[in-house]
C-alpha cells in the first residue's frame, strides 16, 4: 500500500525504509527523488522541508516500486556518470560500470609510454553507450576515434551521447573487427561479452532481467570473442600498437595465452583493478 507524504523527508524516509525491506539499495531512495524533484543532491539536502506535491509524490513512488521490481536505476532516470560525464542509457546498451574506467586510465598512462605522439587511431569494439570511446576522445582531442557495435540501436545511444556530448567520433556498424578491417590502428580497446552461460543464475535480477543479453553472455565459457580478437587483430594493428581489453576476473591467464600466441614479441600484461581483481589485459605490440 503505497503512503501518503506531505513532506520531502518524509518521502526519502519512507521510499529509503521501503526499499531496505525488499532488498534494493538504499542510496536509490535519494537518486529518484532528485530525479523527480530536478534537484542536485545538495539541493535536496537544502530543500528537505520542502512539501512535496501528490503529483510528485505518486510519480516518485511509481518509480521506487519500479526499482523494487528489479529495473535498474540507470534505467528509470535513463542515465549514469562515467569519467565525470552524463551518459544516456537505455535496454539496449549495458550501464557503463566504474571497473571500466581504470580502462581508460591504464590506456592513457601507457599510451604515453608506447607512443611519441597522440596523433593515433583508436578503435573502440562493442560500443554500447559509447563510454569508452567518447571518453578517450573527449581526454585526448587529437585521437581519431571509431566505435564499433553490432547493434544498431546501441549504436543510435552511442550516437546521441557523443552529440549530446560534443565529441566527434565515427560510428561504424558490424561483428567485431569487420567494420575496421579496412584500416590499420595504433589502438584497439573493447569490453565484449564475457560472461559464460551457466554463469547466468549467479548474476542479480537487476543485470539478467534488464541488461542485453548480446552485450552479456559469450560462448566457449566467456571467451569466445577474446579468441576471434586475439586471431583477427594481428593484421590490423600498426607497429607499435596497443591493445586493452576488460575481462572476467578469472579469465586472465587464458586470454594472455591468445593474445602472447598471436603476437609472440609483445609484452601482455594481466592488470589488476582498485579492488585487487584482474580486470583488464593490455597488449603492447612495439616490433
Amino acid at each position: 500500500m503505497k503512503p501518503m507524504c506531505k513532506y520531502v523527508y518524509e518521502a526519502l524516509a519512507r521510499a529509503s525504509s521501503f526499499l531496505i525491506e525488499n532488498g534494493r539499495e538504499e542510496p536509490v531512495a535519494r537518486m529518484l527523488l532528485q530525479h523527480v524533484l530536478n534537484k542536485t543532491h545538495v539541493q535536496l539536502l537544502m530543500d528537505m522541508r520542502e512539501e512535496i506535491s501528490a503529483e510528485q509524490f505518486d510519480q516518485y513512488w511509481s518509480l521506487i516500486e519500479e526499482h523494487k521490481d528489479g529495473k535498474p536505476v540507470q534505467y528509470i532516470i535513463g542515465s549514469e556518470e562515467f569519467y565525470g560525464r552524463t551518459f544516456s542509457v537505455n535496454e539496449h546498451v549495458l550501464i557503463p560500470r566504474p571497473e571500466t574506467e581504470e580502462l581508460i586510465v591504464e590506456t592513457t598512462s601507457r599510451m604515453k609510454r608506447l607512443f611519441s605522439n597522440n596523433e593515433l587511431t583508436l578503435a573502440d569494439i562493442g560500443t554500447g553507450s559509447g563510454a569508452i570511446a567518447i571518453t578517450m576522445k573527449a581526454e585526448v582531442p587529437t585521437l581519431k576515434v571509431t566505435a564499433t557495435d553490432l547493434s544498431t540501436k546501441a549504436l543510435k545511444v552511442a550516437q546521441a551521447n557523443a552529440a549530446e556530448l560534443e565529441v566527434d567520433i565515427t560510428i561504424k556498424h558490424g561483428d567485431l573487427t569487420a567494420p575496421i578491417s579496412s584500416e590499420k590502428w595504433d589502438i584497439v580497446l573493447s569490453n565484449p561479452p564475457y560472461i559464460a552461460h551457466d554463469e547466468a543464475p549467479t548474476l542479480s535480477d537487476t543485470v539478467l532481467n534488464y541488461e542485453p543479453h548480446s552485450a552479456l553472455f559469450a560462448d566457449e565459457q566467456g571467451l569466445q570473442l577474446y579468441k576471434r580478437l586475439a586471431e583477427e587483430l594481428p593484421a590490423l594493428m600498426n607497429r607499435p600498437a596497443l591493445i586493452g581489453l576488460e575481462i572476467g576476473y578469472s579469465q586472465g591467464p587464458a586470454i594472455q595465452s591468445f593474445f602472447q600466441k598471436s603476437f609472440p614479441s609483445a609484452q601482455v600484461d594481466i592488470v589488476k583493478d582498485i579492488n585487487g581483481k584482474e580486470r583488464m589485459i593490455f597488449c603492447e605490440i612495439r616490433v
